[in-house]
């Protein structure tokens, strides 16, 4: 495994990262879910990425449970507020009054006395910016909090963010969580000319399209018994990309990762960390040997004519309008 800075700062983070988004406490039990972080440690992933708001506060327990007994200072710890954790008009949001609670409860869940990264899940358009900046610079001056992040913002959002950090002296972010993979690029236009210039890491999610990007799914063909296509939950997230036009250039991808040496999971991964705006890429898994496996991408470095290939088969599908990506949210 390989390590990176996020973005500017001093922070060392594994090339993978291992998330438990639709993973622990719903697709896979307790056990399992330890066994495939204690897989990420053995393969030297130390940083792993989680939510308040997963399986309502579930994900972030069970990954407490999976690191206790490992030593605090080897491994980084992130996690998210801003989505709904309860039934409250103030469970949700980035209000001082949900930043501090669910900071606290977080830190409880994780049997932790510190977040590495928290990240402001989405923006927030209903609560004052300097608000939110003023309660996360609280947050790390109390030592609860080191470093802070955002997730899905736009490039004007973090600009904003970024001009009130430098004007009012707080904690300037250091991250940005979007989505991004090989079918998925609309951070490319905007987001990361700006983040490259002021120094702001891309922690990506989703770099393997959730699951698309490993060939499994079939032209045709009902998705494989047990994928995250094959429940409800898991197929909302899904869906947009199993055409059969989508899912045949796909399986065209498997030819350009079979002459390069590599399966096409690790190709697909290995592409988005040849991003020098990528800091860390997040993957999932519900076996230990799936972490293992997509694993070997840490150091792997494409060559100009397999991107090339991978453009050529890839470019009439590919989004990349920055209006795509689902930000300025309201509060559901």
């Amino acid at each position: 495994m390989e390590y990176r800075h996020l973005g500017a700062s001093g922070l060392m983070v594994s090339e993978l990262a291992y998330g438990n988004w639709l993973t622990h406490g719903s697709q896979i039990d307790a056990d399992a879910a330890k066994a495939c972080v204690h897989a990420a440690l053995d393969v030297g992933i130390t940083t792993f990425d989680t939510a308040d708001t997963y399986v309502f506060g579930g994900a972030e327990s069970i990954l407490g449970e999976a690191l206790a007994g490992v030593r605090r200072e080897s491994y980084v710890l992130c996690t998210k507020v801003y989505r709904p954790t309860g039934d409250g008009p103030n469970d949700r949001g980035l209000s001082r009054k949900h930043i501090i609670e669910g900071c606290n409860a977080s830190l409880k869940r994780l049997r932790t006395d510190h977040i590495d990264v928290y990240q402001a899940h989405r923006y927030d358009v209903e609560t004052p910016l300097e608000e939110t900046m003023r309660a996360f610079d609280d947050l790390v001056r109390q030592g609860k909090v080191h470093y802070i992040g955002v997730s899905e913002w736009t490039a004007s959002q973090i600009a904003e963010a970024l001009n009130m950090a430098a004007d009012l002296r707080l904690t300037r972010i250091v991250s940005n969580q979007p989505q991004y993979n090989l079918l998925w690029r609309v951070i490319e236009p905007e987001v990361v000319p700006i983040s490259r210039r002021e120094g702001i890491g891309q922690i990506v999610f989703s770099p393997l399209a959730q699951g698309i990007l490993t060939g499994k799914y079939l032209p045709g063909q009902r998705a494989p018994a047990g994928s995250r296509a094959d429940n409800e939950r898991g197929l909302r997230f899904i869906s947009r990309w199993l055409t059969d036009d989508v899912l045949s250039r796909v399986q065209e991808l498997q030819n350009i990762a079979d002459d390069a040496g590599l399966p096409l999971p690790v190709m697909s991964l290995a592409w988005v960390l040849q991003n020098p705006a990528v800091s860390t890429a997040i993957i999932g898994a519900s076996r230990p040997e799936q972490v293992r496996a997509n694993a070997r991408a840490s150091g792997v470095q494409l060559d100009a004519e397999t991107m090339k290939r991978i453009d050529e088969v890839l470019d009439p599908i590919v989004e990349r309008d920055p209006g795509k990506s689902q930000q300025l949210e309201k509060r559901p």
